[in-house]
């Protein structure tokens, strides 16, 4: 029969480690091998083989004297003497072990479960703290009279912070075989908790439902109703302006917001030293590109696209570095006007600004031209219209400041140069052009005070002049 041969170094080392292991879990270094608690080893010498008492005690102490060798002080109990096959040199089994020729047998150990008082105490009051935590969570269910108050139980008990998941990171505290037992638990305890909040959730959701269906309506009442938009002021201004230009003929062109320096002043009979350039105040983009202070280049466009008769008005976004107050912005509305064909004269322009102020502000609006000039018309005119909240007859009027008259803009005859531009023969063509400003005629149409309150989008002010 085949018996075992001499420790290797890889059996002392794996006997070693385990060994370790578990008296570290055992919190002692002094368990005598007769006890429960103490260490078994098994050894496996083949089917149906096994080894007497006395080869097994023999083991046992080259075992212990390992230990010992090693630096784990395991005390060593009376035992019989170690079987010849054995010995008691641990260095000569050594060299015998690694010796050419050498056998080994099939050497087999396992340790029993240690289950000393503090692991058990540990695990027994994980189970007693989870049963008082269910507890707990039915005592909070049944105190709980509305949706709110059971989520926030919900989520105090099984959310991803709650109770549940802090008694869940215990369970790396056991040793490892403990743990399923005690994941198991705690997973049949939630299930249990799940349900019961399933349960109570339904029976309150029930109550709310019919605590709503037992309301009474009063079906006379008004009802509450529901929002609803509007075009903006200063689109509604825009639209109504246009709208009655298409009735006379006129046609609505828009162009881009940055125009190149031609566009919007050599064209327009101003050249790069004309002083009149500084009071646009620019906001250039390149040395040669400028968002548009006016809508005027695409007057200049138009032209240079089709012969006469013209008749466009121009609506859109302009912008200047103007400083910001009650009557100025650096973003602002524009609609000009342009009519060129042959005979074309100031009363023409009178004519359609007056029918345009009656449109807006009222059929009694009267229309004054002021002498004034612009580089681009030739005579130039401010228009002034009579104010529409004294009716022009000022005395104390806040709109007017007494005047009677509210300015809305330039106008004048194109000149020349202009026309020259675009290659249209002054002396056979003439035609008119006016420039408004919409937040200006906004503010006499709406009785406004300051022009800032058209874009602070507040929806109370913006309700009154829907």
């Amino acid at each position: 029969m085949r018996r075992p041969s001499a420790w290797t170094p890889g059996r002392k080392r794996t006997a070693v480690k385990l060994c370790q292991e578990s008296l570290d879990r055992g919190k002692s270094q002094d368990y005598p091998v007769e006890k429960p608690h103490a260490i078994l080893l098994a050894f496996a010498w083949g089917p149906g083989l096994g080894p007497t008492q006395k080869e097994t005690d023999g083991h046992v102490r080259v075992l212990l004297e390992t230990l010992q060798i090693n630096g784990i002080d395991q005390r060593i109990p009376d035992l019989s003497a170690p079987p010849p096959d054995v010995g008691t040199d641990l260095t000569k089994r050594k060299a015998d072990s690694k010796a050419p020729g050498s056998k080994t047998g099939r050497f087999h150990f396992s340790f029993d479960k240690l289950n000393d008082d503090s692991v058990r105490l540990e695990f027994m009051n994980l189970i007693d703290n989870l049963e008082q935590l269910r507890t707990r969570f039915e005592a909070a269910l049944e105190e709980s009279a509305d949706a709110r108050s059971l989520d926030s139980v919900r989520v105090a008990f099984l959310g991803r912070s709650g109770e549940i998941t802090a008694l869940r990171r215990t369970i790396g505290k056991l040793p490892p075989a403990e743990r399923p037992a005690a994941g198991s638990r705690i997973n049949e305890v939630v299930e249990h908790m799940e349900a019961s909040f399933r349960e109570v959730h339904a029976r309150v959701v029930a109550l709310d439902v019919g605590a709503t269906l037992s309301q009474r309506i009063d079906v006379t009442f008004p009802s509450v109703q529901p929002q609803q938009g509007s075009i903006h002021p200063m689109k509604r201004v825009m639209h109504d302006v246009c709208a009655y230009f298409e009735r006379h003929g006129f046609a609505v062109v828009v162009g881009p917001e940055m125009e190149p320096d031609y566009y919007n002043f050599d064209a327009l009979n101003i050249p790069p030293d004309h002083p009149a350039r500084e009071g646009f105040d620019s906001f250039f983009v390149t040395p040669n590109l400028l968002l548009r202070p006016h809508t005027s280049p695409m007057q200049i466009r138009t032209m240079q696209q089709h012969r006469p008769p013209v008749a466009v008005v121009v609506p859109g976004t302009c912008y200047r570095r103007d400083a910001v107050d009650a009557r100025h912005l650096f973003q602002f509305n524009q609609c000009e006007g342009l009519l060129v064909d042959e005979g074309v004269h100031m009363g023409h322009l009178k004519g359609m600004l007056t029918g345009m102020c009656r449109e807006l502000f009222g059929s009694d609006q009267q229309v004054r031209f002021r002498p004034s000039y612009f580089p681009f018309t030739e005579p130039s005119a401010e228009v002034d219209t009579t104010c529409p909240l004294c009716r022009g007859d000022g005395g104390e009027c806040r709109m007017c400041g007494g005047s009677g008259w509210i300015e809305l803009g330039g106008a004048g005859m194109v000149h020349p140069n202009v026309l020259r531009n675009v290659d249209y023969d002054p002396e056979v063509y003439s035609g008119w052009a006016f420039g408004f400003g919409v937040e200006r005629m906004a503010l006499v149409r709406y009785d406004v005070d300051d022009i800032r309150r058209f874009f602070e989008n507040d929806p109370t002010f913006l309700e009154q002049l829907s």
